[in-house]
């Protein structure tokens, strides 16, 4: 693991507190379209989501609510947690307005064991949520913890091939694995480019050995593993939509992996 800036999480929670003021307005997030009864769920979780009904479900990293509740409209009896008071917070009123069942706890993700003492049928995290984690290992003992004998951890992310590029997508410029902390200082945000707002973060790579080696040591077995040549958000510059929700770099096509799907179960 490489060494890092002690203050990552007090920096990037003022990152996503920021963020979020402007998420919940964007119409890439569509609250309105949510509370008017569309899920935020994408065609690539919804395939492994087929058995939560009336199933127990940890949504890790759920920033404001909308997959956790989309989630609670599928049957799931569910649990979101975010390091974002802000998100948080939102979250619980959005619960309460449209009339649905969720918990959402405020808490980093090391921190989940401490906060939530059950365990659940399903742990559920996805899109761009381990490239803010240090260590992975870390990450997947937390997962391990908090599943039942037999519980699944459905994860789905950006693929680390993505995060080896500039942002503008024109060269390579990070390292694959997880040698060096990330730090950037960003104008606007995924959702709104030109949002008023300038933010500090810390990042971290974390190639695909490295998470399936953590997820291994930690007694998960692997069941399904996917990589897909599409994103389901165009949150990246220079896009293009193939079809519904599928977006791909304009200059690469189909040529690349941008997201995969995992699936591990704790025998």
């Amino acid at each position: 693991m490489p060494i890092f800036n002690p203050n990552y999480l007090e920096i990037n929670k003022a990152c996503w507190e920021t963020r979020t003021d402007v998420h919940i307005q964007s119409e890439f997030y569509d609250v309105s379209g949510f509370i008017a009864g569309k899920s935020s769920l994408k065609e690539i979780e919804i395939e492994f989501l087929n058995a939560v009904h009336g199933k127990t479900v940890l949504h890790l990293q759920c920033h404001f609510g909308l997959d956790t509740l989309s989630l609670s409209r599928l049957g799931a009896l569910v649990t979101g947690i975010d390091f974002s008071e802000k998100a948080i917070g939102f979250a619980r009123s959005l619960a309460t307005n449209c009339g649905l069942s969720a918990d959402f706890v405020l808490t980093d993700v090391y921190s989940v064991p401490d906060k939530i003492e059950k365990t659940f049928d399903y742990v559920f995290t996805t899109y761009g949520t381990i490239g803010w984690l240090p260590d992975i290992q870390k990450w997947a003992a937390v997962i391990a913890r908090m599943l039942k004998p037999g519980g699944k951890l459905i994860f789905i992310e950006f693929h680390p091939f993505v995060w080896i590029y500039d942002n503008d997508f024109t060269e390579l410029k990070y390292d694959y694995f997880n040698s060096y902390p990330i730090v950037e200082t960003e104008n606007g945000t995924y959702t709104d480019t030109n949002a008023e707002i300038t933010t500090q973060s810390i990042g971290f790579n974390h190639g695909l050995s490295e998470v399936v080696s953590a997820l291994l040591s930690e007694g998960l077995v692997i069941e399904q593993f996917r990589e897909y040549p599409y994103s389901p958000f165009e949150c990246f510059p220079n896009m293009i939509e193939i079809a519904p929700s599928r977006f791909v770099f304009q200059r690469f096509g189909t040529k690349l992996p941008l997201t995969y799907a995992l699936i591990a179960r704790k025998s």
